[in-house]
């Protein structure tokens, strides 16, 4: 009887390891998996990069540069003015109004190089009798030619 019971406990031992590794089988076959796909996929995948590309170029890139601190005070009024004024005289640059509690900031000028930021200073330290400062920030680029548009 236990020689019975040992011979049925070896058969269901051996069955559990009875699954064939491909890779180190005795006649070298590989299984092979055949993947079927909706061709519409592609079409979806290469819509959304095409949307991501386009909305890129619509916002531009961003990269290290300077920008000009025009104002930074706790009134609002004072703020938006200045803000006025800067593209008043101004309305090649872009003006960027923050509001870091309690003082409200008003930044200008996307500058690749710390000269051409210095020329906008020094015209606007007359409209400004609290100084203009140059600072470093994330400046938006525009590209001048799409590389992907060939």
């Amino acid at each position: 009887m236990k020689l019975l019971l040992l011979a049925t406990f070896m058969f269901f031992i051996k069955a559990g390891f009875a699954q064939v590794n491909t890779a180190t089988a005795p006649d070298n076959t590989m299984a092979t998996v055949i993947v079927h796909k909706d061709p519409r996929v592609e079409l979806l995948m290469q819509k959304q990069a095409d949307i991501n590309m386009a909305v890129k170029r619509a916002t531009g890139y961003t990269t290290k540069g300077y920008r000009l601190l025009i104002i930074h005070t706790n009134k609002r009024d004072e703020a938006i003015s200045a803000k006025t004024k800067v593209y008043t005289y101004f309305p090649e640059l872009k003006a960027y109004l923050l509001y870091q509690a309690p003082y409200f900031k008003l930044k200008a000028g996307n500058f690749k190089t710390r000269e051409e930021a210095e020329k906008y200073r020094r015209n606007m330290n007359s409209m400004f009798p609290k100084g203009v400062y140059i600072i470093s920030d994330v400046i938006e680029i525009r590209p001048e030619k799409d590389p992907f548009d060939e």
